[in-house]
């Protein structure tokens, strides 16, 4: 019997933890990142990783024997550096059994508030959004063309150890943006691999799946419990206009919507851990309390 190989172009914050997930049930694991030195850290953590970028391919070779690939790799303004450089590799896999694609729900827009799932028209704001719609079009393209069991995965905003709340509040970055009837999807990055690991028992390709939790919810909010939570002074509301963000942050503020999660529970039998932020805030804060614990996505 083949042992499953799980391929991670990116092996990075979610790859790790579905790493974890998969190497305790006997799976082979490797992956990619783009640099030397993190290369070297990875494999002193103990991770099988290759250097991959655009201008950097996979050795000949890289690829055999894989049965599962899962691409986080974001696509640049010359679009899927995967696709472009390893589209054709990956399709003479043989015997790949599931391919998984990272994209975002931000390929869906602005919707003013309202609801959104699979079936919702593509409108994406700006260029990272669109950028998304054409990479996702690329890995349907080979599936469609060449049987690649391609499985799309729009997510919502990311948060776990390491990556929360938490560490702007403990630093003063911190920031409660006054933006009214402003919500945000999220996922904790937990569920997120557990998500990944029911549509890799329970294959369709050509599906596409939202994954988030139960709660859209005020991004200030959000940081006022956080702040609770650590038991300090909530940040003042400050306007979107005066509130001094990057671009790429202020982006997220262009698109105001709520992503339905159904398809994940209905067709995949997801039970979410973390239902809200509430219950993915408090996990991260009694984690850190645990001596000898770290999560493998906060490596970094």
């Amino acid at each position: 019997m083949t042992v499953p190989y799980l391929f991670c172009f990116g092996l990075g914050y979610t790859g790790r933890v579905l790493a974890r997930r998969l190497a305790a049930e006997g799976w082979i694991v490797g992956g990619t990142c783009r640099t030397a030195a993190k290369a070297m850290a990875l494999r002193a953590a103990g991770s099988a990783v290759e250097v991959f970028h655009r201008d950097h391919p996979l050795p000949r070779g890289a690829l055999a024997g894989i049965t599962h690939l899962l691409v986080s790799v974001p696509p640049d303004a010359a679009g899927d550096p995967v696709l472009a450089v390893h589209g054709e590799d990956i399709a003479g896999i043989k015997g790949l059994r599931w391919l998984g694609y990272l994209s975002t729900t931000g390929v869906y827009g602005d919707h003013g508030g309202g609801w959104v799932d699979e079936t919702t028209q593509l409108s994406p704001s700006g260029e990272r959004g669109r950028r998304r719609v054409a990479a996702e079009a690329g890995w349907l393209e080979l599936w469609d063309r060449r049987g690649v069991p391609v499985h799309i995965f729009r997510l919502a905003g990311l948060y776990g150890p390491g990556r929360s709340p938490f560490e702007p509040l403990r630093t003063g970055t911190a920031k409660r943006i006054d933006k009214p009837g402003q919500v945000f999807s999220r996922i904790h990055v937990e569920d997120l691999a557990c998500v990944l690991a029911c549509s890799i028992s329970r294959p369709r390709p050509g599906a596409v799946y939202n994954v988030c939790d139960d709660n859209p919810a005020a991004p200030e909010a959000v940081v006022a419990h956080a702040a609770a939570l650590l038991g300090v002074p909530a940040p003042p509301l400050v306007p979107l206009e005066a509130a001094e963000l990057s671009p790429m942050a202020r982006s997220f503020y262009d698109d105001n919507k709520r992503v339905s999660n159904r398809l994940i529970k209905s067709e995949l039998g997801v039970t979410l851990r973390y239902p809200d932020y509430r219950a993915g805030l408090a996990a991260i804060l009694a984690d850190e309390t645990c001596p000898g614990t770290r999560h493998p996505a906060s490596f970094d």
